[in-house]
């Protein structure tokens, strides 16, 4: 394996004591992205972005073929992961937060990789469980649950995996994850596999034949389809296929995250959407204003995993929520960081500052 990248910010990414008042930084390194979010608490407990970054880097690239990480795709999450290391040194930070995901857990060279960026960029990389990377989901997107809503099944269809997650709503607006299944189908993985089979209706429902088994086998241990009959049940969906389904469906010249995030689609309109981007086909897509060349490829699968979910558990509306990991790991060191302190059950605070 080749020596790390040198990179002066990595020994100036030491950890700290936490700055009182800085800011709380989150990244993802996922299997299609790499994302950085940076924000400040607010009273209501939300909080203010004070900087964002988000690239394609493909680290999934040719995994499902070989089970490891290739050269290439390993130097552009490199790239990426020093940009977040660089905008990381302008301001001082009270917490940081750095994960990967389906990628990094599947390859033969996941967690090798992971100790060369650690020593590349000083960030404090670590792979999460399946788990963990549902339970931020949930994080992110309880707040869009209801005070009618008694369960939430919440799907994040990703480059490297599909996560749902069947949700118990808990007091104060609160919480709890009832059960999870983590599918290794994603965007990625799905249209390296499949080419360009999902182009085709007879490809397209050999995908969502294949999606719908899995879940099926989830739904008869949680009973969720008897559960949404009876009524209470927020079906929530967080990923570039709904919000992209989404984009589509509202007829929007570019895709606008303050009319996605949010917002209640209507089934019909969903499906309609799902249909109109099966018609227009590879080039279609690469020109649609709320796809674009570096997603064309991924689309049709996402909306594959999407009809599966559809078909297993019925539902007249979708929420939609423009948000994810990053966000569900800003809330979740916030909310530990107004906790009373327990030393011992703290993650690891980090602070960036530039050398004198």
């Amino acid at each position: 394996m080749p020596e790390p990248v040198s990179n002066p910010a990595a020994a100036r990414l030491q950890p700290q004591p936490a700055a009182s008042g800085g800011a709380f930084a989150a990244i993802d390194l996922g299997t299609n992205n790499c994302r950085l979010l940076v924000g400040t608490p607010t009273q209501a407990g939300a909080f203010r972005v004070l900087d964002s970054y988000s690239r394609v880097v493909r680290l999934g690239e040719g995994l499902a073929n070989d089970g490891r990480l290739s050269e290439g795709a390993m130097e552009r999450a490199l790239a990426a992961l020093q940009t977040c290391a660089q905008k990381l040194l302008r301001r001082p930070l009270r917490r940081l937060l750095a994960v990967t995901t389906e990628a990094c857990r599947q390859a033969d060279n996941g967690r090798a990789f992971v100790a060369r960026a650690q020593a590349a960029t000083g960030l404090p990389i670590r792979i999460i469980s399946a788990r963990e990377e549902a339970e931020l989901a949930m994080e992110s997107c309880a707040p869009l649950m209801r005070a009618q809503d008694r369960r939430a099944l919440l799907f994040d269809i990703g480059g490297g995996s599909t996560e749902i997650a069947w949700i118990r709503s808990g007091p104060a607006g609160q919480a709890e994850l009832i059960g999870y299944v983590s599918l290794p189908l994603g965007v990625v993985t799905l249209a390296e596999r499949a080419g360009l089979c999902c182009y085709t209706p007879e490809g397209f429902g050999r995908v969502v034949d294949e999606v719908a088994a899995h879940l099926s086998e989830f739904d008869r241990v949680h009973s969720i389809g008897r559960e949404m009959r009876a009524g209470g049940v927020r079906l929530m969906g967080t990923s570039g296929t709904v919000t992209t389904l989404a984009g589509v469906a509202l007829s929007l010249p570019r895709y606008s995250r303050p009319l996605i995030d949010g917002r209640v689609l209507d089934i019909e309109a969903a499906d309609q959407a799902l249909r109109d981007l099966f018609q227009l086909g590879r080039e279609g897509l690469r020109a649609h204003p709320c796809v674009g060349p570096e997603r064309a490829d991924f689309v049709l699968p996402g909306c594959a995993i999407y009809a599966a979910i559809r078909r297993v558990w019925p539902s007249s509306c979708v929420t939609v929520a423009d948000r994810g990991l990053r966000e569900g790991m800003l809330l979740r060191m916030m909310r530990q960081d107004r906790a009373p302190p327990r030393r011992a059950a703290h993650p690891q605070r980090w602070a960036a500052h530039p050398a004198p």
